[in-house]
């Protein structure tokens, strides 16, 4: 059984790797890219925080007043925006070079890993991208760059399997809100049939269409 298993996805904790190193040795150990994605995408977003801060003291409050309600924006990808985002993204950025370049450093690795498809290529691109960052003397990225000292081989071992821990990591947030809910239930059956309905209820149990007339 155990040398069926070819591919475990986990995040960057070493007490999770070394355990499925040492239990399953020839499997393919993958850094989810989702978990990989938090780090330099949080990186960015304290930057955008460090410079919203610093544009609305150097700035009269009519020049900064536009600068606001850019979070959600800032976090899109830049294919997903609406004019009227595009249009308050552009004026935060107006006033930070830096915050721009830093977002598109950001876009830049994002579509390194949605359009690599093979290990080498992967870490080729990924070096690139951080001699690029390194010489633009942004320091927002700095956390980010020691988790690839550590973690880039495992890291790009998403390009070769495709493989993500996006169900795993959704069902453990479905049932946490589940156990929320359900505080108070104390009967273990109860609760398990409770996270049972919630899961796969629909599937199980949606109304079925009822067939045309001529059809019955």
């Amino acid at each position: 059984m155990q040398r069926q298993i070819r591919t475990v996805c986990t995040d960057m904790w070493t007490a999770y790797v070394t355990a499925v190193a040492d239990v399953l040795p020839h499997a393919a150990i993958v850094i989810d890219r989702f978990h990989v994605a938090m780090h330099y995408r949080d990186a960015v977003d304290s930057f955008r925080t460090q410079e919203l801060k610093r544009i609305r003291k150097a700035l009269p409050k009519a020049d900064a007043d536009p600068c606001k309600h850019t979070l959600w924006p800032f976090r899109k990808r830049a294919a997903d925006l609406e004019p009227d985002e595009r249009d308050r993204l552009d004026r935060l950025l107006a006033h930070s070079p830096d915050l721009e370049t830093a977002y598109d450093f950001r876009e830049e690795l994002t579509a390194i890993f949605d359009t690599t498809r093979s290990k080498a290529a992967g870490i080729r691109r990924i070096t690139a991208w951080r001699r690029k960052v390194e010489a633009s003397g942004l320091t927002c990225f700095a956390p980010f760059l020691k988790l690839l000292d550590t973690w880039l081989d495992r890291i790009a071992n998403s390009f070769r399997h495709h493989q993500n821990s996006g169900f795993v990591e959704g069902l453990n947030t479905k049932i946490k809100v589940l156990k929320r809910r359900c505080f108070g239930i104390y009967n273990l059956r109860h609760l398990f049939q409770r996270i049972t309905l919630d899961v796969d209820g629909y599937r199980r149990f949606r109304p079925q269409p009822v067939p045309p007339a001529h059809e019955m």
